[in-house]
């Protein structure tokens, strides 16, 4: 691959998500808050495994903090919709104000 090219990134609602095994990380690391998204427990639907418990946690990106001084709000959801839903509007608050 050609060192030139960019890798591609998922988008929702304008805010990039990254995921590593069961966390998914909403928005960026260079604004002042991100969203991450744990998911707890899943079922088998199918040929899928679903989200049934998704943890949503509001941390500040400052690396200077501990890890549970990062936490501004949390919240548990049902699926991964509802989530990142409450993910969305958390972020864009907490960004509109900082």
């Amino acid at each position: 691959m050609p060192a030139n090219t960019k890798e591609k990134t998922l988008n929702y609602k304008g805010h990039p998500l990254r995921r590593k095994d069961d966390i998914i990380y909403y928005g960026s690391m260079t604004d002042k808050y991100i969203i991450m998204l744990q998911i707890a427990e899943s079922k088998a639907f199918e040929d899928l495994n679903l989200a049934t418990r998704v943890s949503v946690q509001l941390q500040y990106t400052d690396p200077e903090l501990k890890s549970r001084d990062r936490v501004v709000k949390k919240s548990e959801k049902t699926s991964f919709f509802e989530a990142i839903d409450v993910a969305a509007v958390w972020l864009d608050r907490a960004l509109a104000s900082a």
